[in-house]
């Protein structure tokens, strides 16, 4: 029998066609949209030395970039031509597909001030446009979608959950299967390939909504209801600042402790957006008071923050767990008070707005205004205030004794202590103690962020002998011990040189190098071992200023270069009123600034008989030196029986393969120093090392080879040599986990 035209089965097929189309549409445009990131990003880091701050500013363009995006998809659905403004959209995303595939512009070499700003005009020019495009897809394909007639259309919020579910898979899949399985060059052109898919299937959206002939449907669904009022437009603002601002600081710091690489950039940045795929469900999958309740607070009451990273030079906390559940809950609260689809785009466009407000401020602002990593705390005291609001209780007489217990310690914490001050100690006991009042009695938001404020004004106002200097690269911190024994130059959680003193001044006369550069370590030995095989004097580049300690291992006649990234490290290590290495050993000791990659190739091939390979930022590697191209590079600066020192000391990564491989990928054997010390000897301020020798015969390493300290070390056939298209941080990770598990069963 025939089916009647009025039997709905088709009608249902064509709105499932309908639903289908957009859902691919919008989920294709997210994966683009977040797929571009960690992989353009990649391409541009060896040129800022793999600075995590490359990520950090990326973010501030990506996020600006998307508030652009929906500031022109909010002016393109004003318009009352539907034809038109298919028509535009199209031609825009038609001009971007121009562009591609994707490649880094010829935008110059970074400046030595003002890197951010240079590298957010490289992010301009080189993607600027196809991002662009991507980012106005998303409420512009819901708006279509609202005005086809769909069953659906009054809800359009479930295509967000589908680009944020398309953003999750791009961001995971990049560094666990793309990253890993293709070259950057095959990357560019299959994320082309999906960009140019997506404009046929926008074109086949832009047709099924001027099609649908369903414009008196769509104007009386998108007014059925109240114009949002400014008040709940700026608390969109605000909810969505602060997550995004911890976002960006919390990425930063991870990247400075491990490695500026795409899977630490996308491991938070996941999580964040989890939140929102969770709460844009028609039934969000944890409800607001599930998340308060995970929260580290009592029955919705109570919030603890913990301590802030601190400016002493010792070493930070570690992220809270509970930034996924703060970003969770300010999204709730976000998706509570959505718009109807009249006023769609004033909703994204206020969350987008927001969003680069938090990485504006996190990402481009706090490292020029502060010189320590305030950013993170301050946004953590915002994130209490962020939190509902309850009625009155009766902890008003808590306030206060918690209010006073602080302006004692405060108090406290400013007592001279034989004449020294405060001490590391009585700061910690100071914060935590705070933090412990906050958790047991505060029960408003407000008097909770108090106690936040003074435990910030404990942690880093206080009356030390320390220098915090911040630049793009990060926080270098140069400090006294309290025993004003020794000076110290930290970036992160590690020491990247050490001075002894004598009551609080420099030790008369040459200084003697401590940390990893001790008499008998085997940065030392491996330089002496060279000069004994030498007849002349040696020629020797060093990859990395710290403190300038090695200009104290010159001996007369030789020539030095040294190469550095940071100009603050620089103006450090020069200063005699911080370090007097260079300007005691080397005065005029040249210093080439810039990446080591770019300055390196451009010295004269067949010079240098050393080159030593010690640029860490905090203990995060520069995986652009540690690839085999890099290696490569340096075997063409060497002379004929030249030799590669790398100094491969991580407490997060496995590097001793990592050197083996790229060193036999050039032909080149590798001694590896076989340290039976384990620690730190705090007396003489001295650091066990890992060091691999690279050359290409025994004999270029002079006593190396018969020392029992070296091993020589065959690379492993399984382990696949990093390169600048694959560099596996997992892996490295992974390896060093079972070294310290094989360690603590050994022992």
């Amino acid at each position: 029998m025939a089916r009647s035209s009025s039997d709905p089965i088709p009608v249902a097929r064509s709105e499932r066609l309908v639903l289908g189309l957009f859902t691919a549409a919008v989920f294709l445009s997210a994966l683009l949209l977040f797929g571009v990131q960690p992989m353009f990003s990649r391409m541009v880091l060896p040129q800022l030395g793999g600075s995590p701050s490359v990520w950090s500013v990326a973010m501030v363009f990506f996020q600006s970039m998307l508030l652009a995006g929906y500031a022109y998809s909010h002016f393109l659905m004003g318009t009352q031509n539907r034809r038109l403004a298919v028509a535009v959209h199209l031609a825009l995303l038609t001009g971007a597909l121009i562009t591609l595939p994707l490649s880094i512009a010829d935008w110059g070499a970074p400046p030595e001030s003002g890197t951010a700003f240079w590298l957010l005009g490289l992010f301009t020019v080189s993607i600027g446009l196809p991002f662009f495009a991507l980012a106005a897809n998303n409420p512009l394909l819901q708006t279509w979608f609202v005005r086809t007639g769909h069953r659906e259309a009054h809800d359009p919020y479930f295509l967000y959950a589908a680009s944020n579910i398309g953003s999750f898979l791009a961001l995971l899949s990049y560094p666990l299967l793309l990253e890993p399985a293709f070259t950057l060059h095959t990357q560019g052109w299959l994320w082309s390939g999906g960009f140019a898919l997506l404009v046929a299937l926008i074109a086949a959206c832009g047709t099924v909504m001027l099609r649908s002939g369903m414009d008196a449907v769509f104007e009386q669904v998108q007014f059925a209801g109240a114009k949002p009022a400014w008040l709940l437009i700026g608390r969109w603002v605000f909810l969505s600042t602060v997550p995004s601002g911890l976002l960006v600081a919390v990425t930063a710091h991870i990247s400075t402790e491990l490695t500026s690489a795409p899977l630490l950039w996308v491991m938070p940045l996941s999580l964040y957006l989890l939140t929102w795929v969770l709460v844009f469900q028609r039934r969000p999958a944890l409800s607001h008071g599930l998340v308060l309740s995970l929260q580290p607070s009592r029955r919705d009451r109570r919030i603890a923050l913990p301590r802030p990273p601190r400016a002493n030079g010792a070493k930070p906390d570690r992220a809270p767990a509970c930034i996924l559940h703060h970003c969770h809950g300010l999204s709730w609260r976000a998706r509570a008070h959505a718009p109807v689809p009249a006023y769609l785009s004033s909703f994204y466009v206020s969350l987008s707005f927001g969003g680069m407000l938090g990485g504006l401020f996190a990402g481009l602002l706090a490292p020029y205004i502060f010189s320590w990593i305030a950013e993170y705390p301050i946004l953590a005291a915002l994130a209490v205030l962020c939190r509902p609001w309850t009625p009155r209780q009766r902890n008003d007489i808590w306030f206060w004794v918690a209010a006073l217990g602080a302006g004692a310690l405060v108090v406290f914490a400013f007592l001279p202590v034989n004449g020294t001050g405060a001490t590391v100690r009585q700061l910690d006991m100071a914060v935590l103690s705070l933090a412990a009042l906050s958790v047991l009695f505060m029960r408003g938001a407000r008097k909770s962020a108090v106690i936040v404020v003074l435990a910030l004004i404990v942690a880093h106002t206080q009356h030390t002998d320390q220098t915090s200097i911040r630049s793009f690269f990060g926080v270098n911190v140069v400090f006294d011990t309290y025993d004003k024994r020794f000076r110290i130059l930290q970036h992160g959680s590690t020491i990247h040189g050490a001075e002894e003193l004598v009551d609080g001044k420099p030790v008369p006369g040459r200084p003697k190098p401590l940390t990893y550069y001790h008499d008998g370590g085997p940065i030392t030995k491996a330089i002496e071992a060279v000069r004994a095989r030498k007849a002349g004097p040696l020629r020797v580049a060093v990859i990395g200023l710290g403190a300038g300690a090695l200009a104290c291992r010159i001996v007369p006649n030789e020539t030095w270069q040294f190469f550095e990234i940071d100009p603050t490290v620089i103006d450090i290590a020069r200063d005699p009123k911080y370090f007097t290495f260079v300007s005691t050993c080397a005065p005029g000791l040249p210093v080439v600034l810039g990446d080591a990659r770019l300055t390196m190739a451009a010295e004269p091939a067949g010079f240098y008989d050393v080159i030593v390979v010690d640029a860490y930022s905090s203990d995060a590697v520069p995986v652009h030196l540690a690839t085999r191209e890099a290696m490569a590079i340096y075997k063409s600066r060497l002379a004929p029986h030249g030799v590669v020192v790398m100094h491969i000391s991580n407490r997060h990564l496995e590097l001793e393969s990592v050197a083996t491989g790229i060193a036999a990928a050039n032909g080149m054997q590798t001694w590896l120093w076989n340290d039976p010390k384990f620690g730190t000897n705090i007396a003489e301020l001295t650091s066990p090392s890992h060091v691999a020798v690279a050359a290409e015969r025994a004999e270029d390493v002079g006593t190396i080879a018969a020392s029992e300290r070296w091993t020589l070390t065959a690379p492993d056939p399984d382990q696949r040599v990093w390169t600048d298209d694959y560099p596996n941080i997992a892996g490295a990770f992974w390896r060093k986990l079972r070294q310290g598990r094989a360690y603590r069963q050994a022992h």
